[in-house]
């Protein structure tokens, strides 16, 4: 487990951006995502009869409609002991292997950071 103090500045934010909507919109699931020119998308679990998307995949997607053409950072804030391998594959395909995905639990302790890859 990480003290979510310890975290650089921009990380912490991107994680607390994730606890927030996931708080805000009472799903189990909040991510955030930050570009390579530092702007921040956000999302929540999507669970409609017609479509599902986990918040970090929800997060990849909009951030792609943004127009982003890379990513630095991902957060996923859940009850769930680990980061899906579908999740990592979405981060993946559109920043590369390195990039680190912060796992927080809901109260924004960061229990593990993986990469992309």
């Amino acid at each position: 487990m990480t003290d979510s103090s310890a975290l650089d500045p921009e990380d912490r934010k991107i994680v607390t951006l994730a606890r927030s909507a996931r708080a805000r919109n009472g799903v189990p699931e909040g991510a955030a995502v930050r570009d390579d020119t530092g702007r921040t998308y956000v999302a929540g679990t999507v669970a409609l009869d017609s479509l599902r998307l986990s918040a970090l995949r929800t997060a990849v997607a909009m951030a792609v409609a943004s127009g982003a053409t890379s990513l630095e950072a991902a957060a996923v804030v859940s009850d769930t002991e680990t980061v899906s391998d579908e999740d990592r594959a979405a981060v993946r395909d559109l920043g590369g292997a390195a990039v680190p995905v912060l796992l927080a639990g809901p109260d924004g302790t960061v229990r593990s950071t993986v990469t992309a890859g």
